[in-house]
């Protein structure tokens, strides 16, 4: 059954659509910080395997867990989408800002130190390297034919038989 003629049900609601999660820019920035402090005690781990007196054995090395927007907005519980919204918001703009700073350094400074894969971390932070294989604007490479002269004897004077010839 559908609504009633003249049904305005909609007009009773609380609110029309969803709260914000995060009321302030504060609230943002202290949720940020508890993910930032998550990652640092929960680190990723590796199984290394060795040989000892015993026979073999493996040890369990903790490694330093990259930050990213993803894993952030995964803690945080919002999408991505809401991401950009708030960078977009000028009250929030300053603290998203700074957010995703720290999530660059924190990236940047583990590759720098081999804490994480220089080349995966290069190319998200899109400081991969890059030669260009075109020419201007797209178009094919243009190359010169440059010929080299090397001058291997000094010149002949004016009155140098060689320069009489046949007159």
């Amino acid at each position: 059954m559908s609504a009633p003629v003249g049904n305005e049900f909609w007009k009773a609601r609380s609110s029309h659509g969803r709260a914000p999660i995060f009321a302030s820019a504060d609230a943002l920035w202290f949720a940020s910080c508890e993910y930032f402090d998550w990652v640092e005690a929960n680190p990723l781990y590796e199984t290394k395997a060795f040989g000892s007196k015993d026979g073999p054995q493996t040890i369990r090395l903790p490694k330093m867990r990259a930050m990213t927007n993803s894993g952030l907005c995964i803690f945080l519980d919002i999408s991505r989408q809401a991401w950009t919204e708030y960078r977009a918001r000028q009250d929030f703009g300053d603290v998203c800002s700074r957010v995703d700073e720290v999530i660059r350094t924190q990236k940047f400074e583990g590759a720098s130190a081999d804490l994480f894969n220089a080349n995966i971390i290069a190319r998200d932070l899109g400081l991969a390297d890059r030669s260009e294989q075109t020419g201007a604007n797209g178009g094919p490479i243009k190359s010169e034919n440059i010929q080299r002269i090397e001058l291997v004897a000094a010149p002949f004077p004016p009155d140098h038989p060689a320069l009489k010839g046949d007159q």
